[in-house]
């Protein structure tokens, strides 16, 4: 999707087709954690708040390094710093931190940190070389030498407890229009608009099947938390090159890496656990569609 705010946004991830803190942890509360060093830019009650910090809000916000300095962009990150160092001095006070469901929320963010440091580190120690690289591209044409971008016109409806009885209301329906009435008469809330696919960011399955589409197919999707049913309404030739064909190939094959490393992980862990009572017969079961 060429815009993050449309239904398609995200597709070539997403689309199908038709962090442990250990006993430590429960004194948190008792014993103040370090605070990160760096230069004082504010202080909320007992808490300072450091440029460390601030820099590191600029990083999670995706600020580039000659925006840092804008006022605007400062004002608003520091503001929502220091709402956040209040607002956590405020739950302490108020002992949430000592809530077994608090606590379980604080042991899995730590676990998922943890873990996801864990694979960045591992995948960043793995050179990925030119070599590489071109023959990724060279695997890839629709990715790279023959990318192209799809424009279609698109309803996008969230996906809740009746997404299976609109998929079902709206199975044999050849039209955006009638799909349309029927969400309408459904009192289903969505959204009718334009929109793209780039097979960059897609299945090859799924630009497969649109390309045997008849003229007037619509074609039904999940992306992330919505439904989206599509018409396709052109294609248009989009080849990526040079330097940023060599940007993105290096992008794809870190992300290919990142679930090989899990992968390996995930194997790893099922055979280092030890699962207890029902679930080891559960654990033990071939998932559907193995057997």
């Amino acid at each position: 999707m060429e815009s993050p705010g449309c239904g398609l946004a995200g597709i070539g991830r997403t689309a199908t087709i038709l962090v442990v803190c250990g006993m430590t942890l429960l004194g948190c509360s008792k014993e103040k954690a370090e605070a990160p060093t760096g230069q004082v830019v504010a202080r909320v009650g007992g808490e300072d708040v450091t440029t460390q910090e601030l820099q590191n809000e600029f990083r999670l916000a995706n600020v580039p390094a000659d925006k840092q300095k804008d006022p605007a962009i400062v004002k608003r990150l520091l503001s929502q710093l220091v709402l956040r160092k209040y607002l956590l001095q405020q739950a302490l006070t108020a002992k949430l931190d000592r809530e077994p469901s608090v606590l379980l929320e604080i042991l899995r963010s730590r676990e998922q940190i943890l873990a996801s440091a864990y694979i960045n580190r591992t995948v960043a120690e793995k050179t990925i070389t030119q070599a590489d690289i071109d023959k990724y591209i060279a695997a890839n044409p629709l990715k790279f030498a023959d990318r192209q971008l799809v424009s279609v016109e698109q309803i996008v409806f969230a996906i809740g407890a009746n997404a299976q009885a609109v998929v079902d209301a709206s199975r044999d329906l050849k039209t955006l229009d009638a799909i349309d009435q029927t969400l309408t008469s459904m009192n289903v809330p969505h959204t009718r608009s334009m929109g793209g696919l780039n097979t960059a960011e897609i299945p090859e399955t799924l630009f497969n099947t649109i390309q045997a589409k008849k003229a007037d197919d619509v074609f039904f999707i999940r992306s992330g938390p919505n439904g989206v049913f599509f018409k396709v309404t052109g294609e248009q030739p989009r080849p990526l090159e040079g330097d940023a064909a060599s940007n993105m190939a290096r992008q794809f094959i870190r992300a290919d890496n990142v679930n090989a490393e899990l992968g390996i992980a995930s194997v790893a862990a099922n055979l280092e656990a030890k699962y207890q009572g029902e679930y080891a017969t559960i654990m033990a079961k071939e998932p559907e569609g193995k057997k």
